[in-house]
């Protein structure tokens, strides 16, 4: 028979092998937020509302000053996030009517299915945006990883958060008239962390919430409370169209805009406050990005909020303020609080950073760098990109309309049919000043950088 001080040691072990065991699989949040500019989190200068909760992602972790979402509009920065493709190998580079042509391609490893190899539970909340959730086949998330999700249907439902159904593993689910979609979204993504977190299961937690996207939809309390706060814009109504579904008009979608951020920012402070509760705070790598730069649609006003934090350009260009994004990063105990990183990043750098985190092989499709050694501190071992390439194709044929490369400091932006321009973002962060004739060489390089990086797609060709 074992003596008490032998059972006492042997639940020491075990208890410190499951901590460890817990250690080596951190579970990872990540929240996107759609057409959310790089100026509409106070952390990055919006002195016009204010989002603390947000903002602790900052203050108790790393905020990233030079990160840039996958592409400009909302369908192709979404692939590069899931693929680790960037934006010249993507298989979409433009929003697609209909989304046909928008699913994943089946034969890559993506970004939940490398978590589910390495044994986590994986659910997504929220606007998929990659084909229509409710039919089988690769525009699922289901098909791609994903045990779990609940969302809107398409894309183009996305626009009203007040539709008529939801997606909920599937199946498509009758919601009550005047459901804002948004709150039980986050109801069942905090559901989905307890369950979880109880069961001792490592888990992935996507959220690609569709604020502050297209109608400036917000709870009615929180826009009425905003609409006291600016009543010199209810002359304004926000319109916005949305495949058939409800779409209300707002009144003083000026009002809207600052509502939607305040929930949002409330369901994120929701999300703190659960992880502490359960207990797992110290081991959950939150992270917060924007799909693409801040847009002009459904009322929104993005010069009163001065939504760009200054950059040039919105959604839909490759200028800085249409493909700059905040990146956030919080994990007590290995990110430094209150850190600041000026690391060149982007989408594709998502899906290796996460397999290095997880300890599984990147995906042979990648094309991005993990970022894992700068939230830990350890920037010697960073590796450094040559040039981020972007570019952006106009529905529904996918033709060429844009591209951009960031190379160090230095910033390429051309259209189709017009001259490439150049800035030194180091001395020209707004993208004011064209030096290309300046700098032939630097244009010779870009040239070369463009035809490297770009890959006709069939459509293309």
């Amino acid at each position: 028979m074992k003596s008490p001080q032998h059972i006492v040691t042997a639940f020491v072990i075990c208890f410190i092998a499951t901590i460890s065991q817990a250690a080596e699989k951190p579970n990872v949040i990540y929240i996107l937020a759609d057409d959310l500019g790089y100026g509409d989190l106070s952390c990055y200068g919006q002195e016009k509302f204010e989002t603390p909760n947000i903002d602790r992602l900052a203050t108790e972790g790393m905020k990233f000053t030079a990160h840039y979402s996958g592409n400009t509009v909302c369908t192709p920065s979404r692939a590069v996030l899931m693929t680790g493709q960037h934006s010249g190998h993507c298989y979409v580079r433009g929003n697609l009517g209909g989304e046909k042509g928008a699913e994943l391609d089946p034969g890559m490893t993506v970004l939940p299915e490398v978590f589910k190899s390495a044994g986590y539970a994986t659910g997504a909340f929220g606007k998929w945006g990659l084909g229509q959730t409710h039919l089988e086949g690769d525009a699922n998330p289901l098909s791609h990883g994903f045990d779990e999700f609940y969302g809107w249907k398409s894309q183009s439902i996305a626009h009203t958060y007040y539709p008529t159904t939801v997606v909920h593993n599937g199946k498509e689910i009758p919601l009550e008239s005047g459901t804002y979609l948004h709150k039980p979204l986050m109801e069942h993504a905090r559901d989905f962390i307890a369950s979880n977190a109880k069961a001792n299961q490592p888990f992935f937690c996507y959220i690609p919430t569709a604020i502050p996207h297209a109608a400036m939809h917000a709870p009615q309390e929180l826009h009425e409370k905003w609409r006291k706060k600016l009543p010199q814009f209810d002359n304004k109504i926000g319109k916005y169209g949305a495949a058939g579904e409800p779409c209300p008009d707002v009144v003083n979608p000026i009002a809207g805009f600052a509502a939607m951020m305040e929930h949002l920012d409330n369901e994120v402070g929701e999300i703190l406050a659960l992880l502490q509760k359960l207990g797992i705070d110290d081991n959950t790598l939150i992270l917060f990005a924007s799909d693409n730069g801040a847009h002009k649609e459904g009322g929104h006003d993005p010069n009163f909020w001065n939504s760009t934090g200054n950059l040039r350009g919105h959604k839909r260009d490759m200028h800085e303020g249409g493909i700059r994004s905040p990146l956030l990063a919080r994990w007590p105990g290995v990110i430094k609080p209150g850190s600041t990183s000026d690391h060149i990043s982007g989408f594709q750098d998502v899906l290796p950073s996460m397999s290095e985190l997880v300890g599984q092989p990147v995906p042979k499709q990648a094309d991005g760098l993990s970022f894992l050694p700068t939230l830990k501190g350890n920037t010697d071992a960073q590796k450094e990109h040559d040039y981020l390439y972007f570019e952006f194709c106009k529905s529904p044929k996918q033709k060429i309309y844009s591209q951009a490369v960031r190379m160090g400091d230095w910033k390429a932006y051309r259209e189709q049919g017009k001259e490439m321009q150049l800035f030194d973002l180091s001395q020209d962060p707004y993208e004011q000043n064209n030096i290309a004739d300046s700098h032939p060489k630097i244009i010779a390089r870009m040239e070369a950088i463009i035809d490297a990086a770009h890959v006709d797609l069939p459509s293309q060709q």
